[in-house]
């Protein structure tokens, strides 16, 4: 799955440079997530950097977009190139 930041975001600016995938943007109103490059860290990372850094709690998984780890693994090769280790 990929993860969508909600309306609660308040424009802290942590999370951003934390995503490894560079998938979190300042958006319209806050920060957003493009599902296409959000893998929630796999392959970088045990957990999702920008859910450990939100101080208000306001990064979730996004119902809308359902993947496997397999997928999020996938994903990451063709992002990075490299091999999921």
């Amino acid at each position: 799955m990929s993860l969508m930041i909600t309306d609660e975001c308040i424009n802290c600016d942590v999370c951003e440079p934390e995503c490894p995938n560079d998938a979190i943007y300042q958006g319209v109103e806050i920060y957003e997530i493009n599902p296409e490059l959000c893998t929630e860290c796999v392959g970088h990372f045990e957990t999702s950097q920008c859910v450990e850094v939100c101080p208000v709690e306001c990064i979730l998984v996004d119902p809308a977009v359902v993947e496997t780890r397999e997928q999020l693994i996938v994903k990451y090769e063709k992002i990075t190139g490299k091999q999921a280790e």
